[in-house]
């Protein structure tokens, strides 16, 4: 392969700082690739041009794994909107709602539901947010609070569970990778083998409970949880509630509806095909195969597609048979839902084509060649996380962030001989804490809206309860588990440490009133 040298740092760099200023991150994914076809094609644009649609883009396509996952995106999302369609997403939210009764309960019924609604960050954040807010504003909890549990579950909890939208991605990235580097690794198992080491994410959903439960706040979320309680006001007199008009397209069905059970028969169905799918594709029939050689050897992609499929077809059959929907009306809530998924599609794809233009670059190995013997191999895993962070919050983007750190970091483990599953668990869950501090992240805006509260009074008071969780990510995660300590070890103590920082540094509403 030829060398680059430094150049061939110019592709994710141009991404990452052209996401930054205009805040597209699909053109700058674009632009990425195209900038490394042109280095790769003696700077002639058009040659360039034409090998970014052909050997980049139509070839990422082209690979069967690459379809599949498309095909269970498009799958997943066509699924979701007939449950939608169906009356299934208010239906979960109703039945959350009913067991909230007091200050304590709404918010811990707030983050079951999202929790529950595991399958979409997008649908988590419009079905908590919208679903949740009366009863919230009647217990007197502030817009803030509300959108804090929202925007914190919604990604926190879809990145990490084996089946949700976000597997797809997060699969095809770490493929492509092992892929680049000749590594017969299974891609899905190494997902599955990751989700320990997602400090941030599960660290996150530990504080969320602690501060539920303890009733302790701190910061500007505290000033904001006093006001709601002292004055019954949950928005800051002043400020300007973000109006949530996607309720639109999660209205209840007239008549019959999906109940709280129908909702979660298509995924169950999902998950059993998945379970029984990896089984059966890994040669789980074949005598002297073990469940976790099969899952290993199974093609997750081919998988995850019948799992998808078979829901939609459970969401369909179900709604046709319960006389909800029409034929014609279960296919265009399946359409409806797929069309949803078309801007992932599309970053799934760019994330492929730059993950293979820093491939015939060389970057990864550039970087390697620099940072050997330069740096504390042990520290890689925490550095990644950080630079992920900054990463993610100055452009907005969980999958954008993932799309350009990856293609460097697993070759970086690789060469330098440090833990693979840490590095790779740093990046996923990295782009996730970027996104709740970034204030151009769609998921962070969408909780705004769906919560109906100032945008940048959620962002100014989550802030300082995403920079607590990740510096504790940090500290006693990343940086030992490059060390070689266990996760078995590290969630334990994070979840004390938060624990302790609540207690000091937190206090209740009563007590400042």
């Amino acid at each position: 392969m030829e060398s680059y040298g430094i150049i061939s740092l110019l592709p994710p760099l141009l991404a990452i700082i052209l996401a930054w200023w205009s805040k597209q991150v699909v053109l700058s994914l674009f632009l990425g690739v195209f900038a490394g076809a042109l280095i790769t094609n003696s700077y002639n644009p058009l040659f360039a041009f034409m090998q970014t649609l052909d050997n980049y883009i139509l070839a990422s396509l082209a690979d069967s794994w690459n379809a599949g996952i498309i095909l269970f995106l498009l799958a997943m999302g066509g699924m979701i909107g007939i449950i939608n369609k169906s009356g299934g997403i208010i239906a979960i939210g109703e039945y959350v709602a009913k067991k909230a009764n007091s200050v304590i309960k709404t918010q811990f019924a707030a983050w079951v539901m999202g929790v529950l609604i595991f399958f979409d960050d997008y649908a988590n954040t419009l079905i908590v947010g919208n679903t949740m807010r009366p009863i919230t504003d009647k217990m007197k909890i502030s817009r803030e609070k509300l959108a804090f549990i929202v925007d914190l579950t919604a990604a926190a909890v879809s990145s990490i569970v084996p089946i949700s939208t976000w597997i797809a991605f997060e699969v095809g990235v770490i493929r492509d990778g092992f892929d680049s580097l000749g590594l017969e690794m299974s891609a899905y198992g190494t997902f599955v083998q990751t989700i320990p080491y997602r400090f941030y994410s599960i660290f996150a959903l530990a504080f969320a409970l602690i501060i539920i439960f303890t009733a302790r706040d701190f910061g500007p979320m505290l000033k904001a949880e006093k006001r709601a309680r002292t004055t019954g006001e949950t928005l800051r007199p002043g400020s300007t509630p973000m109006v949530s008009q996607e309720m639109e397209e999660i209205e209840q069905p007239e008549g019959k509806s999906f109940t709280f059970a129908n909702s979660f028969l298509p995924i169950i169905g999902v998950i059993m095909v998945t379970l029984i799918g990896l089984w059966y594709n890994g040669g789980g029939l074949e005598a002297g195969t073990s469940i976790r050689d099969a899952f290993g050897n199974a093609d997750a992609s081919i998988v995850l597609l019948w799992a998808a499929i078979t829901g939609s077809f459970i969401a369909g059959i179900l709604a046709l048979a319960k006389g909800i929907l029409n034929v014609s009306e279960t296919v265009d809530g399946w359409i409806d839902g797929a069309k949803s998924m078309f801007i992932a599609c599309v970053i799934l794809v760019l994330a492929w084509s730059i993950g293979s233009i820093t491939d015939d670059l060389g970057t990864a190995n550039y970087l390697v060649s620099i940072l050997e013997g330069n740096i504390i191999p042990e520290i890689v895993p925490v550095m990644i996380f950080v630079g992920s962070v900054f990463i993610a919050f100055t452009i907005g983007s969980s999958w954008g962030t993932v799309s350009i750190v990856m293609p460097l970091a697993i070759p970086l483990a690789n060469s330098i001989g440090i833990p693979m599953l840490p590095t790779i668990a740093a990046v996923l869950t990295a782009s996730v804490m970027g996104d709740h501090c970034s204030p151009i992240s769609d998921t962070t805006i969408m909780s705004s809206t769906a919560s109906a509260v100032d945008h940048m009074d959620h962002v100014n008071t989550q802030m300082p309860y995403a920079l607590t969780v990740g510096l504790v990510a940090a500290l006693f995660g990343f940086l030992p588990a490059g060390f070689g300590f266990s996760a078995i070890y590290l969630l334990p103590l994070g979840v004390i440490v938060l624990y302790a920082i609540v207690q000091i540094f937190g206090k209740k509403v009563e007590d400042v009133i």
